[in-house]
Parts: C-alpha cells; structure tokens; sequence
C-alpha cells in the first residue's frame, strides 16, 4: 500500500487491516455491524454497489446490474451506512509539544502528528467497513471541517484538511463542541483527539451535551511521554504556549507538584467519563498507534458484547 499523505502511514494501516470499529451504544436504534438501515424508503444519495450477502434485502438488488455480470449487487445509499462518525481534532498550539522524532520510536514528533495519524488511521478503517466519517478541526473555534460521507474516495478530502493546518492558537472547546453536538442530525459516534490543555469545566460540560444528545463518545487524551514523567533535569527554559510566558526554573524543584496537578486532573477526567458512559483513554505519544488501536478496540468490542 503506497501513501503519499503524511499522516496516513502504510505500515500502520496494514497491522490494523483486521479491525473492525463497533459503536458502544445503540446508534439510531441499531447497533453498528448490523448494515442494515433504518432508512430505507426514503430520498438518499446512492454511493456505490455492495456484493449480495444473505440477509440483504432483496428490494435493493440492482437487476441492471445481474443483468449484464450475472452477478448479485445491492444498492447502498448515504443512510445505509451503520454508523456515522465525526472526528475531532486539536490544532491547538498546545499540540505543537514533543519529545522530537529523534527520541520517538515511530517517527512521530509531536502530538499534533500522532493526534493526524490516529485520526487518518480511524477514518480509513470506517471507510473500508462502509461507514460514514466526518472530520471537526479546531483550535480557539472550528478551522476546518469536511461532513461525513461514506464513499471510499473521501478518505482522500479528510486527508487533505489535516495536511492544510498547523496548530497556532488557544483552545476554546466547550464552543466546538457544542457546534457538533448541534449540528448532527442523527446520533452517531463522536471521537475527540486532544491533549485536553482546557479548562476542564467546559471540556465536562461540551461533553455531556454530546452524552445527552445521544452520542457514542470516544476520548483519545493525546499526551507526550515529558509531560507525564517530568523529567527534565537541570535549569530549563519553558516556553509558554497560547499566551502563556516563558518560564527558567530547576524542574525537579517542580515535579513532585506538577506530577500530583497531573495525576489530580487524569484521575478527574476517568471519574466524569466513567460517569457519563464515554470510552476514555490516556494515549503516550511513544506508543505505536496501531499496537494503541488494536489494545483499545478489542477492549471496546468486548464492552459492546457485555
């Protein structure tokens, strides 16, 4: 598999090509693996043929098309898609942040790469299953935004708006998420990659504006291996992002309090998650993003089955 995108990574994509993403919660009542639509009968935009499999409602063969190949295709149609998802991703400076490429062991350096390939990785394994995938960029308000479609050649127009931007300004999530949640039409699945370098009030409460509208919600808390441990050495300059001053110190006179701040506010966010039924993962940037999905989505299968 040749890519010429940077953020979708052939070696990647070919140790999850097995994986399949189900939705945790029932999705305008059904459950994602099913393939079949609730929608059936009404004005939709048809996308492509699928292979008749037993099951399959005979009323959307195509004739035309056994006609002429002696073979059996269905029609699917924008609503057939089980399952549709909207990808949101931090462009914040925050995300600029990173131990460099030289110290990662898959090239990645900063979180905002790591946050693009998750997201590049996800959005190519819904377009293989026949799903729709939608992409929110954002930083202090929404900078792109590409609607779901399932159509294997969006992958493509998802691509192309992450390779558009950089991360450069403050964060303003609540605002964010918000928009999404107001402007689904139908419950889906919602999956956020974000350092979460927010106030955490409006963070919890975009959040379970998206829980009460009924969506399955996903957090992929993206954050460098140096931001965990703390484990500078020697007089060190920070340097503040999104307004923030720069900062000479001794870390070590500041890590046993930073690293209590840090575990503090982790422990909150798995607290509110758990509460609000949202799938939450903490994610090092030195972890390899397939060994991450492959742990995290049999983890999520086994939740759905349960």
């Amino acid at each position: 598999m040749k890519s010429t995108h940077k953020h979708l990574r052939p070696e990647v994509i070919s140790r999850v090509a097995r994986l399949e993403i189900q939705a945790r919660q029932i999705v305008e009542g059904f459950l994602s693996g099913g393939h079949r639509s609730p929608y059936f009968g009404q004005s939709v935009e048809f996308v492509q043929h699928r292979e008749y499999v037993p099951g399959d409602d005979v009323r959307r063969i195509d004739w035309k098309v056994w006609s002429k190949t002696d073979k059996v295709y269905v029609k699917l149609y924008e609503e057939d898609t089980n399952l549709r998802t909207t990808l949101i991703v931090d462009l914040s400076e925050s995300m600029k942040f990173g131990s460099g490429s030289g110290r990662s062991p898959h090239g990645l350096a900063t979180k905002y790469d790591y946050a693009c390939t998750t997201a590049a990785t996800l959005a190519h394994l819904l377009l293989r299953q026949q799903d729709s995938v939608g992409l929110v960029a954002f930083d202090e308000a929404i900078r792109t935004q590409v609607p779901p479609l399932s159509k294997r050649t969006h992958l493509n127009d998802i691509l192309l708006a992450l390779e558009a931007e950089e991360p450069k300004q403050k964060t303003d999530i609540f605002d964010v998420l918000r928009h999404v949640a107001e402007s689904q039409g139908r419950r889906g699945m919602i999956v956020l990659i974000s350092d979460l370098l927010v106030p955490r009030a409006g963070l919890f409460k975009g959040l379970k504006l998206l829980r009460h509208r009924g969506h399955d919600v996903l957090v992929f808390h993206v954050l460098d291996d140096e931001e965990l441990d703390f484990n500078f050495t020697g007089t060190t300059k920070f340097e503040g992002m999104e307004s923030l001053g720069d900062v000479i110190c001794d870390p070590r006179s500041l890590r046993d309090g930073y690293l209590a701040a840090m575990h503090t506010y982790l422990d909150e966010l798995r607290r509110f998650c758990a509460q609000q039924t949202i799938d939450y993962r903490t994610i090092r940037t030195s972890e390899h993003i397939d060994a991450m999905l492959l742990a995290y989505m049999h983890h999520r299968i086994g939740m759905v089955r349960h």
